[in-house]
């Protein structure tokens, strides 16, 4: 679940950076300096245009922030069952300002959500104490094919 008791400790202020320091009136806008498993990241938020956005760096490093890391900071961010993502556009569309940089996005216009496929394009899940396929977002059509395959 979203913190921002702790990411209103983690906000750089105005006095600690011209550039990129903000109050906690600005809410979700800001630069952010915490540790995440134990290791220091920087976190850019933006509100606006649509969208909320994070971009998440290791200062001082050019590797990504790992998929643990990055989950742990959209649950900082977001709430835990909000759909967030990360975004690979046409390559004529990248800009990168840091190659250890990455992005998690979440659309805010009224009615517009992120589609997701049905959670057995992943893999199948593990429910009341068995593996199934059979989870209630399952299109049957799905569900028939896999029959078929596995002579359920």
């Amino acid at each position: 679940m979203s913190d921002w008791i702790f990411l209103n400790k983690a906000r750089i202020p105005p006095g600690k950076s011209k550039e990129y320091g903000t109050r906690e009136a600005d809410g979700f806008n800001g630069a952010f300096h915490f540790k995440v498993n134990n290791i220091w990241v920087l976190v850019m938020a933006s509100d606006g245009l649509g969208w909320q956005h994070v971009s998440v760096s290791i200062p001082g490093k050019n590797h990504t922030p790992s998929w643990s890391m990055m989950c742990q900071v959209k649950d900082m961010f977001w709430e835990e069952e909000d759909c967030v993502m990360q975004i690979h556009p046409p390559k004529s569309l990248y800009i990168s300002h840091h190659p250890g940089c990455l992005h998690l996005w979440k659309p805010t216009e009224p009615g517009v959500s992120i589609p997701l496929p049905a959670p057995i394009m992943v893999g199948w899940q593990f429910i009341d104490g068995r593996w199934t396929k059979d989870h209630p977002s399952t299109p049957p059509e799905v569900k028939k094919r896999l029959d078929e395959i596995h002579g359920d």
